[in-house]
């Protein structure tokens, strides 16, 4: 079990600012520079230092580190709450190989339906609406905003709000005749997907379409329930039930985007996080990226104090990147117990928001630059454009993206404190070659990776959700007993909206 006294060696460091880490030592850009998969991380403008990183070194050997990440590729259970393995790599072709056979299998089965709808098997499709909701919606919608905005194939909606406005929205856009229905849903009971999939089908058949269960395609861990629901069995992608939801975009539930985007660039998507996953699994810990990345989290989270962590994408591209980190870390390592059921005496996660450069720079980058809160932040760029435009907009936006990095570490003094720049704020960047299947499948396994990591470093299980449940019990609750057995507070809202 992990505890604040294994922090104590770190605790004990004298606390340097970036500035004179960099005056004192020579090689430090290059001791904390890593290559990868096309991607470049600059972790030099954190405090992480060599005294820090052996001292991290020993509470990941404390923690078993190497242990949990063997039992993680070896599709050992690593979710003990759920009994369950975490087996999402295997979807990119390592891990357990029965497992690794069986990704194959339904990808396999995958790619058949999509040759067969490119073949207009369903009819003329081109329109293709994927509703789900969390890892059934992000993951997918993050693909095809930032790999298919130059894609003629088919025009991809993902919806996952339960307001019909999301809706409308696409049945504005979409012919009913020519659009196919994929129901993304792990259990196939999710209320919120489930409802927005009968109103898709209530709208098809209000559209003309005689059939509309004949173009719906189900992406499901639970394929009996998709059959009870009226999905014919030949149209049903299953993925396995130790693919968890936040990870399973390299499942089934990509579907939407493999259609949108051609099964070529979906196969590079999955060789760039396979690509990640080598370097996680065997690359030892002192030169790992996710782990060393894990280090500076924790560092911040735990000795710091520094309650979140903000993401910023400097590529349009990418501007979805944050929501679905949201996710990722928060449901993953929003814990308050470790994995043996003790109370966590830690920071679990960091509070993960961002948002899109320039953009931010005239929202947020004020509390950042002079505010009391310190925020570690992370940028992320490429150096590709991606656009046919003067090359003197990228050049604005780069210049942006490292400038922001070089004042929040550096600082500026003035005799006027209103003009004063504090200094000493940490950040990461991340510079791609370019936005590409490959580059952005590797991009997102980094984050899963060091998300893990962080979970073997504060002794939590980053693959259950519990937290989500409570919530969702109490909404039925309303939804089928009224008041019920609320507080006054909650009768005076649910009066006053339903009547």
């Amino acid at each position: 079990m992990v505890k604040k006294t294994d922090y104590a060696p770190i605790f004990d460091l004298p606390q340097r600012r970036l500035l004179d880490l960099f005056a004192a030592e020579p090689e430090r850009l290059g001791n904390l520079s890593f290559d990868a998969a096309g991607i470049h991380f600059d972790l030099s403008k954190t405090h992480l230092d060599q005294p820090m990183i052996a001292a991290f070194l020993a509470l990941a050997a404390k923690c078993d580190f190497d242990g949990h990440r063997r039992a993680l590729f070896a599709g050992e259970i690593v979710n003990p709450t759920e009994g369950r393995p975490a087996e999402h790599p295997a979807e990119r072709g390592v891990g357990k190989a029965e497992s690794v056979e069986r990704a194959k299998a339904y990808q396999a089965r995958m790619r058949a339906l999509i040759d067969a709808i490119e073949g207009e098997a369903l009819g003329p499709i081109r329109h293709v609406l994927q509703v789900g909701i969390g890892g059934s919606a992000l993951g997918p919608n993050l693909l095809v905003d930032a790999l298919g905005r130059d894609s003629d194939r088919y025009d991809v909606a993902v919806v996952s709000n339960v307001d019909g406005a999301a809706l409308d929205e696409v049945f504005r856009k979409f012919d009913p005749s020519a659009t196919l229905l994929a129901v993304a849903s792990k259990t196939f009971t999710t209320t919120e997907t489930m409802m927005n999939a009968e109103s898709v089908i209530a709208w098809m058949q209000e559209g003309g379409v005689e059939d509309p269960y004949g173009r719906a395609v189900a992406l499901t861990a639970a394929p009996d329930k998709a059959m009870e629901w009226g999905i014919d069995e030949t149209r049903i992608l299953p993925f396995a039930e130790s693919v968890g939801g936040r990870y399973s975009l390299w499942s089934s539930i990509g579907f939407g985007a493999a259609l949108g985007l051609g099964w070529d660039a979906y196969e590079e998507l999955l060789e760039g996080a396979a690509e990640m996953d080598r370097h996680f699994m065997l690359t030892a810990p002192e030169k790992n990226l996710p782990l060393i990345a894990a280090f500076a989290d924790r560092y911040y989270a735990v000795v710091r104090g520094y309650e979140t962590r903000a993401v910023f994408a400097y590529d349009e591209r990418l501007r979805l990147l944050p929501s679905y980190l949201q996710q990722l870390e928060m449901e993953s390592n929003g814990k308050g117990v470790t994995i043996e059921g003790a109370p966590l005496d830690i920071p679990s996660s960091p509070i993960t928001w961002g948002g899109v450069g320039t953009d931010a720079q005239h929202a947020v980058f004020q509390l950042l630059h002079q505010g009391v809160h310190v925020l570690p932040v992370e940028f992320i760029a490429s150096i590709d454009p991606g656009h046919s435009l003067d090359d003197g907009h990228h050049h604005a936006l780069l210049a942006s993206c490292f400038a922001q990095g070089a004042a929040l570490m550096a600082g500026k003094g003035n005799e006027d404190p209103a003009r004063a720049y504090p200094g000493d704020r940490p950040s990461i960047t991340i510079l791609l070659n370019q936005v590409d299947p490959r580059t952005l499948g590797a991009l997102i396994a980094f984050y899963e990776h060091r998300t893990f990591a962080n979970a073997v470093l504060t002794g939590i299980n980053p693959f259950d959700q519990f937290g989500v449940e409570l919530g969702k019990q109490m909404a039925k609750a309303i939804s089928t007993e009224g008041t019920g057995n609320f507080d006054v507070s909650t009768k005076d809202l649910i009066a006053r909206a339903f009547g």
